[in-house]
């Protein structure tokens, strides 16, 4: 552990990246995969679970917690790390992204965005200061900008205003956060699928000097191909020697190749919610459980696993439980994707140490497109 937040780059394999960050709750462990903890959990997870699938910090969201239960509530009650009963790093979003995706909901303009909350009805404004404040209050160790996320495609006009809009809202979250020794604020780089903003908001925020920095705005429905072409575009314009976080990501395929481009840390929701849903992710590319040609297969989903739920029940028991709407189907499912996704990040993260990235990616590739079709 480390009194002050700190990322050491460790080695470099092409543009793949091992690093970690220290702080004062535990190292992260780079390129890092946060598992999202929306209101509070994991869904579907125990959070001691979550921990042992190997995951070194999680995600929360600032616009869900900030209504229910409160963010001073949250406070009240000693934080969410203690709230919750993690005592490792927690990053938060700013809300930004939830609030902008109201759209009829909430009016934008210069100090920041009102909205409707999605859950009474009431109406609340969120400033680039109230974020930061309301991430305070929660007490996470990495903190985001608020900033305004455009949906693409968009026009490039609607594109760079936003990108501006998010600029001057990076600079009062960096003031109203101040220093806070062992914590960390991240800027948010903005500008859509065009290269020019991209790289004028990747610039102006490196001129801030912040701890770390994020890339958002992709993943929002642009082919694969736009967003690995905005990350070759953006990241060269980021500093070396701090940690970059492309926010929303992704699929494994989007990860291993967004490491190869020199990102360092992920969120998504989609292990835990394709979990819900009877999708697995494994070595063998996805698998859909709910499909009949598992009903009578006793293999689990991956006996080489260290995870419970993907060595020690069968398929046949999973695709019961899902067809069934059984929640102990989502529950297993879950826990089995998460687990394959910091098992992937381990793999990379070795791979990298040994400077055999490219293979690693290649080979993993190649398991997914071999498929899961062996008999029965």
């Amino acid at each position: 552990m480390s009194e002050s937040f700190q990322f050491q780059l460790k080695k470099t394999d092409g543009g793949a990246r091992l690093g970690e960050v220290s702080m004062p709750r535990g190292a992260i462990r780079t390129p890092a995969f946060m598992p999202v903890g929306t209101v509070g959990t994991v869904k579907a997870m125990y959070l001691d679970q979550v921990r042992e699938t190997g995951a070194d910090i999680i995600l929360g969201n600032t616009y869900h917690l900030m209504l229910r239960p409160t963010a001073e509530r949250v406070a009240r009650l000693g934080g969410l790390h203690e709230l919750i009963r993690w005592q490792h790093p927690i990053l938060t979003d700013s809300g930004g992204f939830q609030v902008m995706s109201l759209s009829g909901l909430r009016k934008l303009d210069e100090k920041g965005v009102t909205f409707k909350s999605h859950v009474d009805g009431s109406t609340h404004h969120m400033s680039p200061e109230r974020s930061i404040e309301i991430q305070g209050l929660l007490g996470s160790d990495i903190q985001m900008q608020l900033d305004e996320c455009v949906a693409l495609p968009a026009t490039p006009k609607e594109i760079e205003r936003a990108m501006e809009m998010s600029l001057r809202w990076a600079e009062r979250c960096k003031v109203a956060f101040g220093n806070q020794p062992g914590k960390a604020m991240f800027g948010i780089v903005q500008g859509g699928d065009v290269p020019e903003l991209r790289v004028r908001s990747a610039q102006a925020l490196s001129g801030m000097d912040l701890k770390g920095y994020a890339v958002g705005g992709l993943a929002v429905g642009e082919p694969q191909e736009v967003m690995l072409r905005m990350l070759e575009i953006t990241l060269p314009e980021l500093p070396k020697e701090k940690p970059r976080y492309l926010m929303g990501v992704g699929t494994p395929d989007d990860i291993l190749k967004s490491v190869a481009r020199g990102i360092d840390m992920f969120d998504c929701v989609m292990p835990t919610r394709s979990g819900r849903h009877g999708l697995a992710f494994t070595r063998r590319g996805k698998v859909n459980i709910r499909n009949a040609r598992h009903a009578e297969d006793m293999r689990p989903l991956d006996d080489q696993s260290n995870c419970p739920a993907s060595r020690d029940y069968s398929r046949a028991y999973l695709h019961h439980l899902v067809r069934a709407n059984e929640a102990l189907g989502g529950m297993l499912l879950s826990w089995h994707n998460l687990s394959y996704y910091q098992e992937l990040m381990q793999g990379i993260r070795q791979a990298i140490a040994e400077g055999r990235f490219a293979d690693f990616m290649a080979e993993t590739q190649e398991n997914w497109a071999r498929g899961d079709l062996e008999p029965v």
